[in-house]
């Protein structure tokens, strides 16, 4: 059976930032991945995924995905995420505010062979991280 991209980004959401199944990003993800950041390209395929996903859930507990499509075009979605968590250790030099965060995360994919093959992302996670702190 073949699985829609909406169907594939709400299972990979799940299953890696919710779960923390990190043994399942073969199933979502394209050997060759790249995912197109603000400030880099992140290359590496699924030990990329694997570390980022780990990073975040070291960081944040209780994570909660809710994942909207936009548009479906050809091969490509444009969808966005919502993620709440609570901020409970660091983060790329924030430390942990002890509190809940609610941040969102908006991503082009593009799909290859049923697999997420290249993500472009902007995040304001920093600004509400940054935020946060002042408080």
């Amino acid at each position: 059976m073949t699985r829609s991209p909406a169907s594939i980004l709400e299972a990979a959401n799940t299953a890696l930032l919710v779960e923390g199944n990190l043994e399942a990003v073969g199933e979502f993800f394209a050997s060759s991945y790249v995912a197109h950041l603000t400030d880099e390209d992140l290359k590496g395929g699924p030990a990329a995924i694997r570390s980022f996903v780990s990073s975040l859930r070291q960081a944040f507990s209780d994570l909660r995905v809710e994942v909207e499509i936009l548009v479906e075009a050809g091969d490509r979605v444009a969808w966005q995420r919502t993620v709440r968590a609570h901020h409970s250790g660091s983060y790329k030099g924030f430390p942990a505010t002890d509190r809940p965060v609610v941040w969102r995360d908006m991503v082009t994919s593009r799909f290859e062979g049923g697999l997420i093959a290249e993500d472009w992302s902007i995040s304001d996670l920093a600004e509400r991280l940054l935020r946060a702190r002042r408080r």
